[in-house]
């Protein structure tokens, strides 16, 4: 298989809009993209921003200043595609560069839900009120009971903007009806905001204030729900340059909920348009709709009630729109790539984002878990690293590798609920002799990261050994599934078979490996890491490794792809939802223009990974650091 050396475009800055708590929280550098327009408008292509991935990797600007090292030289050492096993492609064409994500609007994912549909935002109306419902909420714009000036203030509260912290209405036809009108009035159509009565001078006030602390994370006051109304609704939330975890957050501090209410089939990118589905337990969508009028970053609609919540994993896959710009690569070459991404597919890789971006990967530390190396375990999460870190994660290793006291370490993280702040209040807690007990006050997904990080580079370079030595064809020894049961081949069965039906293991003890010498790869890399293929159940369940298979070849479906033309590096190539929604006009691609950009679209299953799909197009090295690198030598 050609294995030609990837041409790449860094990953680059675009625009940006805030959530209000995030206007009140920090300063918030400017929407606009700054593009390098000198010479009269002749600009090169490139819009650099200073926001670029930066919520995506640990950062804090002013500590940065404070140590003397840029991002780009703490991203020196981070991974490449070579020390996490990714070394292989499967096409023939010449790769050729191009911008991926210049604007997160290049970027576009929309849901497949369990059913086959694609997942989109398409109406935002609420849907009708069910007869006998006992307690129906009143009109959310009656006139009579807030007046235009109170909505004013109360919409600026909401948004932070009042610095009083509270808006007071007072009560002139005092009444107990009168006053629950305004009560409800008040929270319906303002979610976050909390009220409560007080007597002034004998006369009666609703004063509306954020809720703060434990009370804002506690559950609303219960309603009647209707009996023939399911208990959960469920919405499509459109989201643009955030991940599904923060999404949720917001989204929780707002209503006053806990986000374990709310459920969903998989987690999105966060640099990107991302179209899903949610569902929340118990709350209306009328309460979600007014959120339609206060967060920036998001949209919520197509509401509707069921009785189930969503799990994870249940959706069939997501579809891709994505746009990569300024690209280098002829008619001619492009046709021969996204025809060969077509028919034949790419290499099934874990993706880097699996792997960590800082300069001790998440599978070093699932290596140290499995071989029951708790120290060594500590050492990896707490010890000082080169890399891309905020200031007091940087004191707070070098309090722990100056005193080894958890309690004086601690005290240095103003943010306890990181990985690292969580074990040390293990260690706090348990004591140092202890750590089993300890690391397990992280949450179970991010300890069950680390190992199958491990097990991911394990599959990614058996993977990249089979494709070296066998390329695309079936041969004894493979594996494929029967029924969801692994299959051995014979040479006789081999021969009707290809690529497409190969599934490689992940290791664990409930697997079996290839009978070929790359089978046989997985006992040596395990043993050279001081593991013993034979024995993956862990003394502690939670990391006994039961393994599972994943085919080394993914065809994507529904491709299709179109080479645009472009003037200005700063307009949308993509008409998004809620352009459509808002009845914009999409963008027009002119016959001839400065710049030209592929806008491919695709779908692919779960757990697979579209820039390895792109980066079979572009021939390119995915990692963080190879983008940074390239990114400095762009602008220099």
């Amino acid at each position: 298989m050609e294995e030609t050396e990837p041409a790449l475009v860094p990953v680059l800055g675009g625009e940006k809009r805030v959530c209000p708590e995030e206007e009140k929280g920090e300063a918030v550098p400017s929407k606009k993209p700054r593009v390098n327009d000198n010479n009269g408008g002749k600009s090169k292509h490139p819009v650099k921003d200073d926001e670029d991935e930066e919520e995506e990797m640990p950062k804090d600007g002013e500590e940065e200043e404070e140590d003397g090292e840029t991002f780009a030289d703490m991203m020196k050492h981070g991974l490449t595609e070579l020390d996490v096993g990714i070394l292989k492609f499967i096409s023939e064409h010449k790769g050729f560069s191009g911008i991926l994500k210049e604007r997160y609007s290049d970027f576009v994912v929309h849901e497949i839900n369990r059913e086959g549909k694609t997942v989109q935002l398409d109406d935002l109306s609420i849907p009708p009120e069910e007869e006998e419902a006992p307690e129906p909420e009143p009109a959310a714009e009656d006139p009579d009971v807030l007046t235009e000036e109170q909505k004013k203030e109360l919409g600026e509260l909401q948004l932070f903007k009042n610095k009083e912290g509270d808006v007071s209405i007072e009560v002139v036809d005092d009444t107990k009806e009168k006053r629950t009108q305004i009560h409800k009035a008040i929270k319906t159509q303002f979610p976050g905001l909390e009220t409560k009565t007080e007597e002034r001078d004998t006369h009666k006030f609703i004063v509306a204030y954020h809720a703060a602390g434990k009370k804002a994370l506690a559950a609303p006051r219960k309603h009647s729900w209707p009996k023939n109304r399911g208990a959960f609704c469920h919405f499509v939330l459109y989201k643009e340059n955030k991940d599904t975890m923060d999404s949720i957050n917001v989204l929780s501090k707002f209503l006053r909920l806990r986000p374990n209410v709310f459920s969903y089939m998989g987690t999105k990118d966060k640099r990107a348009i991302t179209v899903q589905e949610i569902a929340v337990l118990r709350i209306t969508a009328e309460r979600l709709s007014h959120l339609n009028k206060c967060l920036n970053n998001f949209k919520l609609g197509n509401f509707c009630y069921k009785n189930h919540p969503l799990k994870l994993g249940e959706l069939q896959g997501n579809h891709f729109t994505v746009v990569l710009r300024n690209i280098s690569g002829s008619q001619e070459q492009v046709e021969q790539a996204l025809k060969s991404l077509k028919e034949t597919g790419f290499i099934n890789y874990y993706g880097m984002q699996r792997f960590g971006t800082t300069a001790v990967p998440t599978y070093q530390v699932g290596k140290a878990i499995l071989r029951n190396d708790w120290s060594e375990v500590v050492d990896l999460i707490l010890k000082p690293r080169p890399g891309a870190e905020k200031g007091y994660l940087v004191r707070c290793r070098e309090e722990w590798a100056k005193s080894q006291d958890p309690e004086a370490a601690l005290k240095k993280l103003p943010v306890k609920r990181c990985v690292e702040g969580q074990l040390l209040r293990g260690l706090c807690m348990y004591g140092k002799k202890n750590v089993v007990t300890a690391f397990g006050l992280i949450p179970r997904n991010n300890r069950l990261m680390y190992i199958h990080s491990y097990q991911s580079v394990v599959w990614n370079t058996m993977v990249s050994r089979r494709i070296e030595a066998f390329g695309l064809n079936a041969v004894e020894g493979d594996l494929v599934l029967k029924g969801g049961t692994a299959h051995m081949l014979s040479a006789e069965e081999a021969k009707g078979l290809s690529i497409h039906d190969i599934v490689m293991p992940l290791p664990g003890y409930d697997v079996i490996y290839p009978s070929h010498h790359v089978g046989k790869g997985y006992r040596e890399m395990l043993t050279a890491d001081g593991l013993d293929i034979d024995t993956m159940r862990h003394k502690v369940k939670d990391y006994s490794l039961a393994g599972a298979y994943r085919r080394v070849v993914i065809r994507p479906s529904d491709v299709s792809w179109q080479v645009i033309q472009y003037d200005d590096p700063r307009v949308s190539l993509v008409h998004t939802d809620v352009e459509k929604l808002e009845d914009k006009p999409g963008p027009v691609f002119n016959t001839e223009g400065k710049y030209r950009a592929l806008r491919m679209e695709f779908s692919l299953p779960p757990s697979t990974y579209a820039t390895m799909a792109i980066r079979e197009v572009l021939k390119m090295d995915t990692s963080i650091k190879n983008q940074t690198q390239l990114n400095t030598t762009w602008f220099n």
